[in-house]
């Protein structure tokens, strides 16, 4: 194990080839199997919590005092693909402890701010390691950081630098100038779908105890809960936790719960056709996931907001407090008049 996996929460994936940095951690621009892996598997979900790397200052191939000093922080995923980005880029980056949380949210949660900055270049002895005093920040941590005060403690001054780590070798051989393209925040279907996965398995939470439920009412139940029903809430949940947020900007409407609330009751009037449920002796069970399934796509499609760059913290809130009434009343009806089906026939 490198001197960089200090602790037994990092997860740094230093091998014998990033050691040789005279008493300072290196890492490799070069992500091995096992980062690929585990990136895989945070992306469903899987230790997500403690894909982490130790605060510090760490080596990228050749550094010396005249090199840029890059701002980070200490989620794996975040550190990984800002050095996959470094290539014959002699650097230093400064990861900051956000607890794991990459540098967007950590900035909205205080994590990436200016105490724990401030305290990350004291700790590590900043000023001795370099001539300059110069810092590059994501530009999304901007808005936990006070870059003047940064500057008044420390002597360090903040540039904000492009938006995607793929962007800062052209940043800096630009003079440390970002064009408009790197300042334009995307969110493109890629960038949606490698987050879908996320959210389909947070789904799963919700899915197995449903299921359960309806195992213990089937043993009363005068009409079972068969593979049509399962068919219809797995589509419902899918519609919300996958494709709301895969085609997010296709979907008419601005707020997520009324994108998911579309995509289900699309869903759902697709499955009643397929089903052929439009037709007499069915039109309870039309009604109560009518109301259910759409109300269903709606939350989970409304869990999204804190994934996307088109939300912000007050308009999620806003959000929640006019749609959850609506779910949550759509919801209960919609069970009622599924479960009065059931019992009644």
């Amino acid at each position: 194990m490198s001197n960089c996996c200090k602790t037994e929460e990092s997860s740094c994936c230093c091998g014998p080839k990033d050691t040789q940095c005279d008493g300072l951690p290196a890492v490799s621009t070069s992500l091995s199997g096992k980062d690929i892996f585990g990136a895989c598997k945070v992306r469903w979900g899987i230790g997500r919590m403690d894909y982490k790397v130790e605060p510090g200052i760490y080596k990228v191939n050749n550094p010396d005092g005249s090199s840029p000093v890059l701002v980070s922080a200490n989620y794996k995923l975040t550190f990984d693909t800002l050095r996959k980005n470094l290539a014959d880029l002699d650097c230093w980056l400064l990861i900051l402890n956000t607890k794991g949380v990459n540098v967007w949210c950590a900035a909205g949660e205080g994590t990436f701010g200016t105490d724990e900055l401030v305290n990350r270049i004291e700790q590590t002895a900043l000023a001795d390691l370099v001539t300059h005093r110069k810092l590059i920040l994501p530009q999304l941590g901007a808005p936990g950081v006070s870059a003047h005060e940064v500057t008044r403690r420390t002597g360090f001054v903040v540039v904000y630098g492009p938006v995607r780590a793929a962007d800062v070798r052209a940043f800096i051989g630009n003079g440390y100038k970002a064009t408009k393209e790197m300042r334009n925040v995307r969110f493109t279907f890629y960038d949606r779908l490698v987050l879908a996965p996320m959210e389909i398995a947070e789904t799963v939470k919700i899915v197995l105890p449903a299921f359960g439920v309806l195992f213990v009412i089937n043993l009363f139940a005068k009409r079972q809960f068969g593979i049509f029903d399962t068919t219809l809430y797995v589509g419902a949940n899918l519609a919300g936790a996958f494709i709301t947020p895969v085609l997010l900007p296709f979907i008419p409407g601005k707020a997520f719960s009324f994108k998911g609330w579309l995509a289900g009751l699309v869903w759902t009037a697709f499955a009643f056709w397929l089903f052929g449920w439009y037709a007499p002796g069915f039109w309870l069970l039309v009604a109560g996931y009518g109301f259910l399934l759409p109300a269903v796509s709606s939350f989970l499609a409304m869990n999204f907001t804190g994934a996307s760059t088109y939300t912000s913290p007050s308009g999620v809130l806003k959000e929640m407090k006019i749609a959850l009434p609506f779910i949550i009343g759509s919801a209960f009806l919609g069970a009622i008049l599924v479960l009065i089906k059931s019992f009644v026939g």
